[in-house]
C-alpha cells in the first residue's frame, strides 16, 4: 500500500491539478513551428507528461497501480515526454461515460452531428501545422509527410460530415402483402485502437466515422506515438463535442489495449495494427459474439514492373511509383509495396536506374525520417544482419550500427534494396516495416502473379504497365484488399478499406463504415 501511495502521490506531482494540465495543453498548443516546439522541450525541467481525455476533460486516471512510459524522440534519442499507463478500472470508467453519452448521441439528428464534425474539421484546418510538428516530432516523419497526413485527417471528418447527410437505404414490396425496409441504428461504443506509423491520420479515420453514425468511443492511440492524439483530445474540447462522445485513454498494448478491447462493456473494436495482436483480439473476444470486429492487419506488398513500364516516356513514372511505395515514411506504413517483381527482361535496367534514383531522392533528414523507435530499429537491423548473413546483395544501404540505448543519435536507418534474395528468406515473408526493399525477376504474367500471391498476407498491390488489358487480367488476380496500377496510395473516401487473408477482415469507408458502426434490422409493414 506504501508503494501504491508512493506511486499515485509521483503520479499527481509530476501532472498536477486539472487547471496545471489545461496550462501545460495551452502551452503545446502555441508550439505551431518547429522551432517552438523544439525550444519547448528544451525550456522543461522535467519531460512533459501526457494526460487521458475522458468525458471533455483532461484528467489523471485514479488507479494507485498508473505508471508512465517514456516516449523518446526518434530523431535524437531524446526523451521527450511520458506517458500515462492506463489501468483496467479506469478505462471501464472511461467506457461508462461513453455508454452515458451515447444514449444522448445516438439520437442527436444527423444535421447536428454533421455540424459537430464540420466544426471538428475546421478547427484542424485552422491548426494543420500544430499537429504536423507534433506529429513530425513524436513520429520521426519528415514535416512534409506530417502534413500530407494532416491532410487527410481534416478530410476525414469532413468526408463523414456530409456522407450521413446523403444516407439511402432500400425498400421492397412484397405485392399485396407488405412493404419492407432495412432501418440502421448506432451499434453503441467502440473500442478504436490506431497504430504508431500514421498516428492522427489512422485515429481519425476511426473517430469520424464512429461518431458519423452515432457511436461514441474510447479511443487508444499508440504509447510511441501519443502526443496528436492529445492534441485532438484538447482539440475536441474547444470544438464543444458533447462530454463522453469521444474518451482518448492513454496507454500501451498489453495493459490498456488488452483491456479496452477485451471489455464487455464494447459493442465493437476498429483496430489497425499488426497480425499477432489482431489475432489476441478475436481471441479474447471470440465468447463475445455480439461485438463487432473491423480488424486492418499486416501487409507484404508486392510491386509489379512489367517491360512496358520501363519504356522510356513511362519509365520516371514507374521509378517514382516504385520508390514512393517502398520508401515513404520511411517505409513505415502497411500498404508500402516492399517486394518488388520485374520482368526479367529488364529487371538489370531497373535495378540499375531505380538505385541512383532512390538514393537521390530519399536522403535521410531531409525527404526521409528516422525510424519510430528504438526498439523498431532493432527489428529492422536484425533483418539487415540476416540479409548479410545469407548473402543478399546490397545495392544500396548497409546493415546500420548496433543501437542499444536511446541517447545515441536517434533511429537513423538508410533506404536499402536487396537483390539475390531467396523467395523463402525471411525478407522476403516477413513484414519488415521499414526502408528495406527486394527486387527479383519474374519470367511472365503467371510468374508474377504467383509470386505476388505467395504470401499470408492480401492487404495490398501494386502493377505497373502501359498495357490496360493487363491491368485488369492482373489486377483481377491480385489476393489483396487494394490493388493500384500506375498509382499509389490515392484513396477516395467512399471505397472499401481492408486485406485479405491474414491482412485482416471487414472493411471501412463510406457505406463499409457505416456496416462497422451500424446494426441493421428489416421491418416488414403489413398493407
Amino acid at each position: 500500500m506504501v508503494l501504491q501511495e508512493a506511486i499515485l502521490t509521483g503520479l499527481k506531482a509530476t501532472a498536477g491539478s486539472r487547471q496545471e494540465l489545461l496550462q501545460r495543453a495551452d502551452e503545446i498548443w502555441t508550439c505551431d513551428t518547429l522551432e517552438k516546439a523544439n525550444l519547448f522541450i528544451k525550456s522543461l525541467s522535467s519531460p512533459a507528461s501526457l494526460a487521458n481525455y475522458v468525458a471533455g476533460e483532461l484528467e489523471l486516471p485514479s488507479s494507485p497501480q498508473t505508471r508512465f512510459i517514456d516516449s523518446f524522440d526518434p530523431k535524437t534519442g531524446n526523451l521527450l515526454y511520458k506517458v500515462l499507463c492506463t489501468q483496467e478500472a479506469d478505462i471501464e470508467t472511461a467506457i461508462g461515460h461513453a455508454r452515458t453519452a451515447f444514449k444522448t448521441w445516438s439520437k442527436t439528428p444527423r444535421v447536428e452531428r454533421s455540424r459537430h464534425l464540420r466544426r471538428i474539421s475546421e478547427l484542424l484546418e485552422d491548426h494543420r501545422e500544430l499537429f504536423a510538428v507534433w506529429e513530425s516530432i513524436d513520429q520521426g516523419k519528415t514535416i512534409d509527410r506530417a502534413r500530407v497526413e494532416v491532410d487527410r485527417a481534416i478530410s476525414n471528418f469532413s468526408y463523414f460530415s456530409t456522407y450521413i447527410l446523403h444516407e439511402q437505404t432500400a425498400a421492397r414490396m412484397i405485392d399485396g402483402v407488405a412493404l419492407t425496409y432495412e432501418h440502421r441504428s448506432p451499434a453503441g461504443v467502440f473500442a478504436l485502437i490506431s497504430p504508431w506509423n500514421m498516428p492522427l491520420y489512422l485515429l481519425t479515420w476511426k473517430i469520424a466515422p464512429c461518431i458519423a453514425f452515432g457511436c461514441t468511443a474510447v479511443a487508444k492511440p499508440s504509447e510511441i506515438t501519443s502526443m496528436t492524439a492529445y492534441l485532438l483530445g484538447v482539440l475536441l474540447r474547444k470544438a464543444g463535442l458533447p462530454p463522453g462522445v469521444v474518451n482518448i485513454v492513454l496507454g500501451d498494448g498489453p495493459t490498456t489495449g488488452a483491456a479496452l478491447a477485451a471489455s464487455p462493456s464494447i459493442d465493437g473494436v476498429s483496430f489497425t495494427g499488426g497480425t499477432q495482436t489482431g489475432i489476441a483480439i478475436r481471441r479474447n473476444t471470440a465468447h463475445q459474439i455480439r461485438k463487432h470486429l473491423s480488424l486492418e492487419l499486416g501487409g507484404k506488398n508486392p510491386t509489379l514492373v512489367f517491360a512496358d513500364a520501363m519504356q522510356p516516356e513511362s519509365r520516371e513514372r514507374t521509378l517514382r511509383i516504385a520508390a514512393s511505395a517502398a520508401f515513404e515514411n520511411q517505409g513505415e506504413i502497411c500498404l508500402c509495396g516492399s517486394r518488388i517483381y520485374v520482368e526479367r527482361a529488364v529487371y538489370k535496367l531497373f535495378v540499375a536506374e531505380f538505385a541512383p534514383y532512390v538514393a537521390t531522392k530519399y536522403i535521410l533528414g531531409k525527404t526521409m525520417g528516422a525510424v519510430a523507435s528504438l526498439q523498431h530499429y532493432q527489428k529492422i537491423r536484425g533483418y539487415l544482419d540476416l540479409a548479410a548473413r545469407e548473402k543478399a546483395t546490397f545495392v544500396i544501404g548497409s546493415v546500420p550500427a548496433v543501437m542499444d540505448k536511446h541517447d545515441q543519435g536517434g533511429y537513423w536507418i538508410q533506404p536499402t534494396i536487396l537483390t539475390d534474395v531467396s523467395k523463402d528468406s525471411a525478407l522476403q515473408k516477413d513484414e519488415i516495416f521499414g526502408p528495406v526493399v527486394t527486387i527479383s525477376p519474374f519470367e511472365d504474367e503467371d510468374d508474377a502473379i504467383r509470386l505476388a500471391n505467395d504470401s499470408e498476407y492480401g492487404l495490398a498491390a501494386v502493377l505497373l504497365t502501359n498495357d490496360a488489358a493487363r491491368l485488369r487480367r492482373v489486377g483481377e488476380q491480385m489476393m489483396a484488399g487494394l490493388v493500384w496500377a500506375n498509382c499509389w496510395l490515392v484513396r477516395e473516401l467512399g471505397t472499401p478499406f481492408g486485406g485479405m487473408k491474414n491482412s485482416g477482415t471487414g472493411r471501412e469507408g463510406g457505406e463499409y463504415s457505416r456496416d462497422v458502426f451500424t446494426v441493421m434490422r428489416t421491418l416488414h409493414l403489413g398493407t
